[in-house]
């Protein structure tokens, strides 16, 4: 009777979640849908029509006094979400989810080197903390669907749904996972990435033709031991290009807080300096997302994919991007890693000695990987994207590159629960704004 009666109650929570959990990934999944439907067709405007780049500037002041005037809180993007399922206080309020998609639009229109991920995520946290006052579930619940909010953003926009259930997971704090969320962020992840293609969706395809099997006469085994150590070698430039790339952000953002003070106007400075770099390289590739290229054999991480090297891109593409985030530019920061890492593993295959696809998809996911965190994840999307059978080769990557990095990240709101090298001074808990100044302990 007792059994019983535990697994009336059992299912009749299950059910519970699920009422909530399917609208929300419907949603969530249809507004992803229509975000890269939308990023699509502005990017194949701007490719067309050049020029448009000439209004970056006066974009960016725009999408600036709309968070200005109106954004209050939703202008803590990623970083308030994380704290509000570390801490669940006054939520996450809905119109940081049209804010966003909007600014991010206008951004990838006018030319800003910006990602896609943190309007997902935004767009998903958002619309997960409404749910949440709307069902009024309390504070432990609440995280639980913020979480699954993230992880269907993420795996939506991509089209990972493994990737984004442990993202969801992983990126709250660094070394711990929380099982008690696993199956909510799987099932939200799933259909929302599902819902996403029903809308008609198509990802990107990047093409890693290397298999790894034995040469003739050899026994098969998926990994060379060679070629495994030449990947570690490369992963430690990855993981240093992570870090590179968020101290970049972190760094800059206040040179130029104390040159132009006013928040709103920060834009212009970013706008201008992004049409003076287009004209001294002479070449618009590092605009926007750079999944392609405006024009044939131009860089892409697309174009990364094949036996075309690219020395430089990566370098360009990372200072692109640090100059659009820090001057205050909307998107995500994703995206860019993806170019920044596929490009750097371009660059390094023929100097080791490396299939230039396989080291560019080890780059894209490892850089990813270092950036915010996450080596699980990015070794599973590593599988999603390219398939499993190079996944040493993914996961070598990513978990040096993690290791690489060091205490710092794209989201200062990551908790550290276990250091990435342990610290007799650690503080469990501890904030990555933070550690990333050197601080171990609570005051």
């Amino acid at each position: 009777m007792l059994f019983f009666q535990k697994s009336v109650s059992f299912l009749s929570r299950l059910f519970q979640w699920f009422c909530v959990l399917v609208p929300l990934a419907v949603v969530v999944g249809s507004f992803c849908a229509l975000f890269l439907w939308m990023l699509e067709w502005v990017t194949q405007y701007r490719f067309d029509h050049p020029d448009i780049l000439y209004g970056l500037p006066v974009a960016g002041v725009a999408v600036a006094l709309s968070y200005y005037w109106w954004g209050g809180r939703a202008g803590g993007g990623n970083n308030l979400i994380l704290d509000e399922i570390h801490k669940p206080s006054e939520g996450v309020p809905l119109r940081m989810a049209p804010l966003v998609f909007i600014g991010t639009v206008v951004s990838h229109l006018f030319g800003a080197s910006v990602g896609r991920e943190g309007t997902a995520v935004q767009m998903g946290g958002s619309l997960a903390s409404s749910f949440a006052r709307l069902f009024r579930l309390d504070s432990r619940n609440t995280s639980i669907l913020l979480t699954a909010g993230v992880a269907s953003g993420l795996g939506a926009v991509y089209g990972t749904p493994i990737t984004g259930a442990i993202f969801g997971l992983e990126v709250l704090t660094l070394g711990t996972l929380d099982y008690s969320a696993l199956l909510p962020v799987a099932v939200t992840s799933i259909i929302a990435d599902w819902t996403c293609h029903q809308w008609g969706i198509h990802h990107a395809v990047y093409p890693v033709t290397f298999r790894g099997l034995a040469a003739p006469g050899q026994t098969p085994f998926h990994v060379d031991a060679l070629l495994w150590v030449k990947v570690a070698v490369a992963a430690v430039a990855f993981g240093f290009a992570s870090r590179a790339f968020a101290e970049g952000v972190y760094r800059l953002g206040p040179v130029i807080k104390k040159i132009c003070p006013t928040p709103w106007l920060q834009p212009a400075i970013g706008g201008v300096v992004t049409i003076l770099l287009v004209w001294l390289l002479g070449t618009r590739d590092y605009l926007g997302l750079g999944v392609v290229a405006p024009e044939a054999g131009g860089a892409s991480i697309v174009n990364f994919f094949s036996t075309t090297h690219y020395e430089w891109s990566w370098l360009l593409k990372l200072v692109f991007t640090v100059l659009a985030l820090a001057t205050g530019y909307k998107g995500g920061e994703v995206t860019p890693l993806f170019f920044v890492g596929a490009g750097l593993g371009n660059a390094l295959a023929p100097v080791l000695g490396v299939p230039g696809d396989l080291l560019a998809g080890v780059g894209m996911v490892a850089v990813f990987g270092g950036a915010v965190n996450t080596p699980l994840a990015c070794t599973v999307m590593g599988v999603e994207l390219f398939g499993g059978t190079n996944i040493v080769y993914y996961a070598t990557g990513c978990f040096i590159a993690y290791l690489c990095s060091g205490h710092t990240g794209i989201y200062l709101s990551q908790k550290v629960g276990v250091p990435k090298i342990w610290r007799p001074d650690f503080v469990p808990g501890i904030a990555l704004r933070r550690t990333r100044e050197g601080i171990w302990t609570e005051d």
